[in-house]
Order: C-alpha cells, then structure tokens, then sequence
C-alpha cells in the first residue's frame, strides 16, 4: 500500500468515527434533552421517598444485570469477522442469559424485601425483571452497528424509545402511580428500543443453541466479568449501605444528587465510549498512538465536565431549587460535594474502553477490584455521619481511584500520570478561576428568586471560563475549534 493510499485511508477511518460520534452523541443529545425536561416535570410531582423505593430496587437490578452477557458484545465488536451464524450463537446465549436473570429476580425479590424492611420492594422487582428479557434484543443489534461504526439508522429508534418512555413517566406521574412512574417508563423505552434495533439493523432474531466454535466469544465474555462484576460492587456500595440504615426520604435525596451530578458521565461518556472501543481497537498495534488520543480526548471532555461539574458546585442551592422544587431543596448540600468528585469519574470511566481494545480486559478488572474495596470501605465510614457523609465518601475516595486507575490502566499504552495532569490542567484550572468568580457574584447579589440567580450565575461563569481559557490556555481552544469545525484539504493538482 502506497503512502498516499494510507492517508486516504486514515481519512476514510477519522471521517466514519467523526460520523458515529455525531450520531450517536448527537441522538443521544437530543434524547437526553426531551427526557430531563419530562424527568424534571417528574420529580417536582413524585416525593424524594418514591426516588429513595426505586433505589433499593436497582442495587438488585444492578446486582444482576453484570451477568446479562454484554461482553459477548465487546466480543463480537473485536472478532476480525463475524458471521450471520455467530450473531445467531450469540442472541440465543443472551435469550439463555437473561431468562435465567428474570427467574432469579422473581426468587429474590422478598428476600430483598426483607433486607430494606420495606415491602413494596418485592413487588417492584418483580415487574421489573420484565427488562432482562427485553436485552438479546437490544445487545446483538448493537453489536452489528458497532462494528460498522454505524449509528444514524438506530439514531431515530433511540429517539422514539426516549418519547415513548418519557410520555410513559409523565402519564404516570400525572395519574398518581407514585413510585411506579419509575419502574414502567423505563420498561416501555427497553422494549421500544429492542424492537426498533430490530427493525433498523435488518437482524433476524432467530436463535441458535448450538453453541460449538463459541468458545473464544465466551471466554472473552467471561473474562470481563470480573470487571463487571467489581465494578457494580463500587458503583452499588452507597445505596445498599445506606438503604439498610437511611429512611426512603433521604435515601431518595442523596440518590437524586447522584443521579443529577452524573448526567455528564452516565450520559454522554458512554456513547463516546462505544465509538472509541473500535476506533482504539484499530490502533492497538501502536500503543504512543493510542496514548496520545487517549489524552487528547481527556483534554477535550474535559474542557465541557470540569465547568460544568464546578459550576454546578457553586450555584447548589439555586439550580436544585429552579430545576426540582422547594421541596428539593434539603438536596442541595450534596449536589455540591458530589459534583466536585465528578470529574475524577469522567476521567476514571474513560480508561475501561482502551484496556478493552488493547486486549486488556484482565486491567479493567484490577482497576474494578480496587474500586470494589476503596468505595465501599468509605461508604462504610461515610454512613456513619448519615446520608451526607455518602456524598464525603465520593469526594475523597475517587480522586485516589482515579490516580490507581491511571497508574494501572496507563501503563501498557505508555502512559504516565504527568500526561494525565497536564491534559487536565487547561480544564480543570480555568475551572477553578471561573468558580472563583462566580462565588465572588453570588455573595454579592442581593436576594433574588433562585432562577433569577441562576440566571446571572451561569452566563457569568461561562464568560469566566471563556475568558481564563482564552488568557491561559489559547491553543487547547484552538484545537477544540479544529475538531468542531474541521475544513477539508485542499485538492491536490493531479502528477
């Protein structure tokens, strides 16, 4: 292949992750958009006590779901080829899987029950095992797209499954279904979701149950799930810990901090996540390549989380009351303590999906081990000062995961921990400047409805950052226009 040859095709390859990227971030956006107005709407009809029941339901949810058979699907995104009858191989593992999800919900739930001390859990539970059944549906199709690096057909599904259980949650909690709203909206997005993935890719869900030639995908499968499995111990510790000694009341208030505090990293890290894993997985035979994006990337999220997160640090109280409610407002002190763990996990998150490409699933599992030990040792200590000292847990422990995480992760792509530091540096000290300044307004302000203060605080802290980022770190917002708005080379005069 000729040197002119490569660079059309490096071109070829940088265009499609650019279009996935936009596709599939950009439905996402827009999804994402629809369903907080309508979950905004929600919350200020539900009490936080509904939020507090539907916690202690996805801890088991959660539990089980690292055993649903997704890494079959990283398996299938690596393979170099894969055949109509694998995919069958694979959709007939996953019916296997998650039927066998569905039973065992169905027998724990009273057991559960009995844990929380709180009754409806069991019946909760057992409504919701409905969504294992809904995964083969959604997982092999994605499979198919995400090799192809092809997200613009599901775009449109992922858009209708958003309306169809955004319209769920409203309808219910308009019809006082209370804590109920939670368990159908996301079990009508599931099914919509599968059904249209179907439809959009041209997959045939047919099953095969024989399971000969699929012990690679297995085994790779499997080997994930340590790293799963560790991963939801860390991520599940607080609520398990907490619902056994907190009422559902603020129960429910710390697990909506967390959810609103998160909406960056759960939201949009992993679609970003699902176009890096191919595109990493096509550099892996040049580590200093893949490092370099890697840091690139992390320079560049972090320009959008690190205001954000700090932003929505200093402006608690005026944010939880314009989006949630009076009645919210108890929140508020979490929100800001959990907001500055945040951009430690955006970081944190991002190395999973480069251990995986590399052929390094055993890492991911280390950093989710030590994950699985640090966060609930902390949540342990935390709880004693009651549901904010969970919130003080996030703060001082994922700084140290987030270092372990680099330290370990880092390595085999030659990565230090000073690259990280200085990929983060742009974002996270211009950040610091702008909440700086907006603390300084806001004690300045005379008393104001809370989204009149909002009002001057946000635009006041994106000038702020705008402005420090431009003094301090000019070349990192030139590379951030470069990629945003990325012109075509000249055409070259023909030999």
């Amino acid at each position: 292949m000729s040197l002119q040859d490569a660079d059309a095709n490096d071109a070829g390859f940088g265009a499609r992750i650019r279009s996935a990227i936009f596709w599939r971030s950009g439905s996402q956006i827009v999804s994402q958009m629809m369903s907080w107005v309508v979950t905004l709407a929600v919350i200020r009809l539900l009490d936080p006590a509904d939020y507090g029941l539907f916690a202690m339901t996805q801890v088991i949810l959660n539990f089980a779901t690292f055993l649903n058979g997704y890494g079959l699907v990283s398996a299938l995104v690596q393979s170099d080829s894969v055949t109509p009858h694998r995919l069958r191989q694979a959709f007939g593992i996953m019916l296997l899987l998650n039927g066998a999800l569905a039973a065992l919900q169905l027998a724990i739930a009273p057991i559960a029950a009995d844990y929380y001390d709180q009754p409806m859990v069991a019946d909760l539970l057992r409504v919701q095992a409905l969504l294992y059944l809904s995964t083969p549906f959604i997982s092999i199709p994605e499979a198919i797209m995400g090799r192809a690096l092809d997200f613009k057909r599901p775009a449109l599904v992922n858009l209708i499954a958003a309306f169809a259980s955004a319209a769920v949650a409203l309808y219910g909690a308009l019809s006082d279904w209370g804590v109920w709203t939670l368990v159908f909206a996301p079990i009508a997005g599931f099914w919509i979701k599968g059904l249209g993935y179907i439809v959009a890719t041209g997959f045939r869900p047919i099953p095969s149950f024989d399971f000969r030639g699929t012990g690679a995908m297995v085994t790779y499968g499997a080997s994930l799930l340590g790293g799963q499995l560790f991963w939801i111990a860390q991520s599940q510790a607080d609520i398990f810990i907490g619902g056994r000694v907190l009422e559902p009341h603020q129960l429910g208030l710390y697990a909506e901090a967390l959810f609103l505090t998160q909406i960056f990293v759960s939201k949009f890290i992993p679609p970003l996540n699902d176009v890096a894993f191919p595109a990493y997985a096509r550099m892996q035979k040049d580590p200093s390549r893949v490092a370099w994006s890697f840091c690139k990337a992390v320079r560049l999220l972090l320009l959008i989380s690190c205001p954000v997160y700090l932003g929505m640090a200093v402006t608690a109280e005026p944010l939880v009351e314009t989006l949630f409610g009076v009645k919210w407002l108890e929140m508020a002190p979490f929100v800001a303590i959990l907001a500055l763990a945040m951009p430690f996990m955006t970081v944190q998150v991002m190395f999973a999906p480069v251990s995986n490409a590399l052929g390094r699933p055993g890492t991911t599992a280390r950093v989710a081990a030590v994950g699985a030990v640090l966060m609930p040792v902390s949540f342990l200590i935390g709880i004693k000062f009651g549901a904010i000292g969970l919130a003080w847990a996030w703060l001082g422990a994922f700084p140290i995961l987030t270092a372990i995480t680099a330290r370990l992760a880092g390595a085999p792509m030659g990565l230090r921990l000073i690259d990280l530091v200085h990929a983060a540096a742009p974002a996270l000290g211009c950040s610091v400047l702008m909440a700086g300044v907006v603390m300084a307004v806001d004690f300045l302000l005379p008393p104001l409805a809370a989204p009149i203060r909002l009002a001057i605080l946000v635009p006041t802290g994106g000038i702020a950052f705008l402005a420090a980022l431009m003094l301090c770190s000019r070349a990192t917002v030139m590379e951030l226009v470069a990629l945003v708005v990325r012109r075509a080379p000249p055409a070259q005069a023909p030999a």
